[in-house]
């Protein structure tokens, strides 16, 4: 069976329940948790690598879906890359990347169990400060195919899940070709997107490839993630 792909890397970590609280940070370095959800092909795992200025998961075009385990990747310390309480802090980034859902060789019930696992494993006790819904934004948000993933997010995370949720929209630069500002596109978005951006309090960030370093797009993205992690008061989901 497919579904045997990864039975080797599962963890056992039994049933995951999940409450709020605060990750415990040295004053002089903090770590952010972040996990990516998304169909397949919609960009997780290359959005993943420049989130951690690295290429530690495997990213590449292909007619079906490409990641069937969940990863976790680590970035290195960037130093003195924000400040608290008067103090430089030092930011280190650990992404968890997951299989695409729907998936192209795995059933919902298979990624969905494996996800959840993999929070529990890596996040169980560091806690998860913010989900991203990977989203192409040259693909139009409606379609069961494009809620499937927001429909998993609910209920890995559960009541809160608004708190700890932002969409990144990839290929970016597709709507600077079509003459577009973000905001136009946003303001030409579907009714589904809409009411998401609603429900999350209008938490995304846009993701270019072209006409940007990826160290520059890199920093970019962080920046916009830690206000969404700011405004939620460093809070964090955490797994067990």
């Amino acid at each position: 069976m497919k579904e045997q792909l990864c039975q080797g890397e599962r963890r056992l970590c039994g049933e995951s329940i999940f409450k709020t609280g605060k990750a415990m940070t040295d004053p002089n370095k903090m770590i952010i948790n972040l996990a990516l959800f998304g169909m397949t092909q919609s960009g997780k795992s290359s959005a993943g690598n420049i989130l951690l200025g690295s290429t530690d998961f495997h990213s590449s075009f292909a007619p079906c879906s490409v990641t069937t385990c969940c990863s976790l990747g680590r970035s290195c310390h960037l130093h003195s890359f924000m400040r608290r309480g008067g103090l430089e802090v030092a930011l280190q980034v650990q992404v968890l990347d997951t299989p695409g859902y729907p998936h192209s060789r795995l059933s919902k019930k298979y990624v969905k169990q494996e996800v959840k696992e993999a929070l529990a494993h890596h996040f169980g006790q560091g806690g998860l400060h913010l989900a991203l819904l990977v989203q192409r934004a040259d693909v139009p948000f409606c379609g069961q195919e494009v809620t499937d993933p927001v429909q998993m997010i609910q209920e890995l995370l559960g009541h809160a899940w608004m708190n700890y949720t932002a969409i990144l929209f990839t290929h970016a630069e597709k709507i600077e070709e079509a003459g577009l500002t973000e905001d136009e596109y946003l303001h030409e978005a579907s009714d589904t997107l809409i009411t998401l951006l609603n429900s999350i309090q209008h938490k995304y960030v846009f993701q270019y490839k072209k006409g940007k370093s990826l160290n520059e797009q890199r920093m970019k993205i962080l920046e916009r993630i830690m206000e969404f992690i700011k405004e939620n008061c460093y809070q964090v989901l955490t797994f067990k």
